[in-house]
């Protein structure tokens, strides 16, 4: 069994006067230690499989299972929790709450589970570490860099452990330089056994990939993969 499987994907946005399909019916199956990329032009629906996949927009049609867990069956706190065990997100906005440091902000994620403080800081400093900014703990979003903020959002979404990495054009805004540290970055959380899917329109990110799927006008266009990553689509 495949660690993600999405069957006949549909969404559509309905209002008085239109209904856009922005999903005409994707399948796809990614084994678990994946990178898979999934690219097309805006507009292609490859954000709204990624809000759909991290539980945040329901389907019109179609089941999405991760590990065997079959999303849209669960109740809104069943999937909640799904979403606080499961997965980690990165955004291209960083999404950091500005008044908090950048240890603080990757505390977020913890605000709920039951353990002390100091346990909380040591797994936000463990992180940190990972992504090499134990010493910019103390430091605001605004006295980061660009890169920096983004490492701080990835440390973010590592700090539960989650099996899954959602990113969405986390080098959107960032220098070509910045861009590939952040990349290299993803790519060796993702050789340590992190699943991750990213959303990206940069043609550049695909050597980074295991496997690339292309999205046209909420279609599967294309689906490119190495021999150790293939699996039925």
């Amino acid at each position: 069994m495949s660690f993600i499987e999405i069957e006949n994907l549909k969404k559509v946005y309905s209002s008085d006067a239109d209904c856009v399909t922005a999903l005409g019916g994707v399948s796809l199956r990614v084994a678990e230690g994946c990178f898979l990329g999934v690219m097309g032009q805006s507009g292609s629906g490859k954000s709204t499989i990624l809000s759909i996949l991290g539980g945040l927009c329901h389907p019109t049609e179609g089941t999405i299972c991760i590990d065997g867990i079959s999303l849209y069956d669960l109740g809104v706190e069943k999937l909640a929790d799904f979403r606080r065990e499961y997965l980690g997100f990165v955004f291209q906005a960083f999404n950091l709450v500005p008044y908090l440091t950048a240890m603080e902000n990757v505390m977020l994620p913890l605000a709920v589970k039951k353990m002390g403080r100091s346990e909380k800081v040591r797994r936000a400093m463990d992180v940190l570490g990972r992504v090499g900014l134990s010493d910019r703990a103390a430091h605001l979003p605004s006295q980061l860099s660009g890169g920096e903020q983004e490492r701080v959002a990835i440390a973010r979404a590592l700090v539960n452990a989650p099996p899954l990495i959602l990113a969405d054009e986390p080098t959107g805004s960032l220098d070509s330089e910045t861009s590939q540290e952040i990349m290299a970055l993803l790519q060796e959380l993702n050789a340590e056994g992190q699943t991750i899917v990213m959303v990206t329109h940069n043609l550049e990110n695909r050597e980074y990939f295991h496997r690339t799927v292309h999205l046209k006008d909420g279609l599967l266009l294309r689906d490119s993969a190495d021999s150790s990553q293939q699996e039925a689509v």
